[in-house]
């Protein structure tokens, strides 16, 4: 099973609108992905390091303020706040595709269809 961890990287604002400051209106996120299912990375030292698979999409949502709507004053704003403005901008089915789509690169990392061995002479 995967779990997807959404992260906002930064906001873009317009400085005034409609009598609000800093009024949020372009947001860049970040869904990472990580898989139950491990690999083992040999490190330089030879030394081996168990990690789950990973991995992430980034994206911009814009995001319109319309007069009257419930606004909240930047010093306020909570992750959990704009991400739930991005997911509903999206909507549910952009939400859904975002989720599939890291499934399959990780589904990739497990199970690739392509991959590089070492050379058979330099082994």
């Amino acid at each position: 099973m995967n779990t997807y961890i959404w992260e906002i990287e930064s906001l873009d604002c317009v400085p005034s609108l409609d009598g609000q400051s800093d009024v949020v209106s372009v947001v860049h996120w970040r869904v990472n992905a990580v898989s139950d299912q491990t690999y083992v990375k040999t490190l330089l030292d030879g030394a081996t390091q168990t990690l789950p698979y990973s991995s992430t999409i980034y994206g911009v949502q814009s995001l319109t303020y319309k007069l009257g709507s419930p606004f909240i004053a930047y010093s306020d704003l909570t992750k959990d706040a704009v991400i739930g403005w991005v997911q509903a901008a999206m909507g549910e089915e952009q939400v859904t595709a975002i989720q599939a789509n890291l499934d399959k690169q990780l589904e990739n990392l497990v199970n690739p269809s392509v991959i590089t061995p070492p050379l058979p002479w330099s082994a």
